[in-house]
């Protein structure tokens, strides 16, 4: 798997030492110190981009703006922000501007490596399965219960007739993950590994950020769905 990586990231230090990493993976890394500096370098080419780790500290423009426009140009290019902030709030901002995947500083060269290659598999993945979706199933529901049905190759999910909006990604993959199993307890690290495709390194608050606002966009429906089981993880049950 060779990936071009472009890095956004003021700390020569970090910068040097992530594209000595990138480099024995078979990587090409190419570096971005501001963020203005990043996004004229994404806009020229996106298309050479497979992937973008991005500091959310940054000089000029921080990592939050820089994500919103580089996604602005190309909703797709997977994001992995990097950054010593880790309050929910923070997070949320972040997946919110674009970002797919979120590790705080300071973070271990190859977790961050990783994340990449886990993040890559299931694009993969997730590609070729849209690639085998026939036409004739396109009113197809993968998952149906009392309230709630989703398709997984269309990406929607109906709660008794109304689209959810807006559910990101990942947020969607949290919801079929759980409600193809309802009422089933599904830990953190399970959450992690489903869904984000690595073991667990402690970013619990990863789930959290993403359950909750997964959350506020079901209940915009009406659907209280997902529950919280205390000092275990969350449940889907819409019975």
């Amino acid at each position: 798997m060779k990936l071009k990586i472009l890095m956004v990231e003021d700390d020569q230090s970090v910068a040097e030492m992530m594209e000595m990493f990138f480099e024995k993976e078979g990587w090409t890394t190419e570096i971005a110190t501001d963020g203005e500096q990043a996004v004229k370098m994404f806009a020229k080419n996106p298309d050479q981009y497979d992937l973008i780790t991005l500091d959310l500290n940054l000089p000029k423009k921080d990592g939050i703006e820089v994500a919103k426009e580089v996604c602005a140009i190309s909703p797709s290019i997977p994001i992995i922000m990097l950054t010593a902030r880790s309050s929910e709030e923070e997070q949320i901002q972040g997946f919110n501007a674009g970002a797919d995947d979120y590790v705080s500083k300071p973070f271990s060269p190859l977790a961050l490596i990783a994340r990449i290659k886990a993040l890559q598999r299931r694009i993969r993945i997730e590609d070729k399965q849209e690639q085998t979706k026939s036409a004739e199933n396109t009113e197809k529901f993968d998952v149906e219960t009392d309230h709630i049905k989703i398709s997984k190759s269309r990406r929607e999910v109906l709660y008794d007739g109304q689209y959810v909006e807006n559910i990101t990604p990942k947020e969607f993959d949290l919801l079929y993950t759980m409600a193809q199993k309802p009422k089933q307890v599904f830990s953190r690290e399970q959450l992690l590994e489903s869904v984000w495709g690595y073991d667990y390194y402690g970013e619990d608050r990863t789930v959290d950020a993403h359950i909750k606002k997964l959350r506020q966009k079901l209940e915009k429906v009406g659907a209280n769905v997902i529950q919280t089981v205390w000092g275990v993880g969350y449940k889907f049950d819409d019975s």
